[in-house]
């Protein structure tokens, strides 16, 4: 038996990442990936190698300014129309410089992903799934804390948000969508004697456009890879406020080993990248996490343009919500207090997840109100390359204007009954704030 087994921690890149050598006429096998557990988060305690690690790359990033073009078909083009990426915590601070794609780039990102296709389909899948595979080994060694510092640097997340999101979320992203598409291509219809029924798999007849949010760098790497993992090509528009941590996802897959025009990176005005792709009659399908308004207008126009398209395209998204927290009688109010606390204020409360509303009985209320402002009064906030900070900054000018509104509405409506003020001089820094 003849077996090739590819470094897994390597960072010299391949022309094609192949994970099994087919090159051996009469040797065959059924491949299977390894079985996916959930990725161990670093604790970056004081004195441990990661810490210190962690802490040089953010020095280091901290004092480059990098350039990020647009990226169509393994191509890099600088537009000169820059726009520039700061540190929500340091906002004169600036880390990179991002070409926004014209118009005739996200024709060219059209017809690359068609260039591309018709090869990536032909992949094995296991051939496929092994590049995003190596990506998550590279991620989880030699990648860690490059991820991990662009998101905490661009995006204001502390050490242990960056850890639970770059590095571990994405990697069990990686990893367990390879095992799910193993799973999915082993389902198979029942024959019976005499006939044997199969169904083939294939790609999507055209694009993905994948649409991806500022406050997940995992979702920003999920959202291009895993239709691209299926065979898809794939146009990815990266949120503007994340484009630090998008553009390290890209170089990441091309390390390891990711061919060109499978995943193109457009980023630029959104408005005019969407309507253009939406009017495309190879736009195939829709990978989107945003807010409900952007994704209600784009099912909209899909809707408007459905006789133009090649095939029906596949629309999928996550959007906006209000989540809750409801208090039972019985509850332990520390419990109750904890669970408000780190629910509503982690990553400053922007996450789909973050608890915007307390539902609580008034005999829990005065106990748990002030377990809950002891713990807000004891959150730091400042710089997250502090790893004592708990509280980064709201990720942009525009996020600090908006909720700077709804605080000054609530004190002229209702009680603030801790903080409340925004800090705007050095950084986009928004008090915690109960009201």
């Amino acid at each position: 038996m003849a077996v090739h087994i590819e470094s897994a921690v390597s960072d010299q890149p391949t022309s094609a990442s192949r994970a099994v050598d087919t090159a051996s006429a009469g040797i065959a096998g059924i491949t299977r990936v390894p079985p996916p557990v959930n990725e161990p988060n670093l604790a970056y305690l004081p004195g441990s190698p990661e810490r210190a690690a962690l802490k040089d790359r953010l020095k280091s990033m901290a004092a480059e300014r990098i350039d990020i073009p647009v990226v169509i078909g393994g191509r890099e083009i600088r537009t000169g129309r820059t726009q520039q990426a700061v540190m929500p915590h340091n906002h004169q601070h600036v880390l990179a410089d991002w070409h926004a794609a014209d118009p005739e780039h996200v024709h060219e990102a059209i017809a690359a992903s068609k260039a591309a296709a018709r090869e990536w389909a032909s992949w094995r899948w296991e051939d496929r799934a092994a590049i995003f595979l190596r990506a998550a080994e590279l991620l989880t060694t030699t990648w860690r804390q490059t991820l991990n510092a662009a998101t905490m640097l661009g995006q204001s997340k502390t050490v242990f948000q960056a850890e639970i999101d770059s590095a571990s979320e994405l990697i069990d992203f990686l990893r367990f969508n390879a095992f799910f598409a193993q799973e999915l291509y082993a389902e198979q219809p029942s024959s019976s004697h005499g006939v044997q029924n199969r169904m083939d798999y294939r790609p999507l007849e055209g694009f993905v456009y994948a649409i991806t949010p500022f406050n997940f760098t995992a979702i920003g790497g999920n959202l291009p890879t895993a239709p691209a993992l299926m065979g898809n090509t794939v146009i990815w528009k990266p949120a503007s406020s994340a484009m630090l941590s998008g553009y390290y996802i890209l170089r990441l897959l091309e390390r390891a080993g990711l061919p060109p025009g499978v995943i193109n990176f457009v980023p630029g005005d959104a408005v005019q990248i969407t309507n253009i792709l939406l009017d495309s009659p190879d736009l195939a399908g829709i990978h989107f996490t945003g807010s409900t308004a952007v994704f209600n207008s784009m099912w909209r126009k899909i809707g408007e343009n459905v006789g133009r398209y090649r095939s029906y395209p596949r629309i999928v998204g996550e959007t906006g919500g209000k989540d809750f927290i409801v208090a039972h009688p019985s509850a332990d109010p520390q419990e109750v207090a904890v669970a408000v606390a780190r629910g509503a204020f982690e990553y400053q409360g922007q996450k789909c997840s973050a608890a915007s509303r307390i539902y609580i009985p008034q005999s829990l209320w005065p106990d748990v109100r002030d377990r809950v402002v002891g713990m807000m009064r004891d959150m730091k906030m400042g710089d997250v390359a502090d790893f004592r900070t708990f509280l980064g900054a709201v990720i942009d000018r525009k996020a600090f204007d908006k909720i700077g509104s709804y605080l000054e509405d609530a004190k002229k409506n209702a009680k603030v009954i801790q903080g409340g003020t925004p800090r705007g001089e050095a950084g986009y820094f928004i008090e915690p704030t109960l009201v």
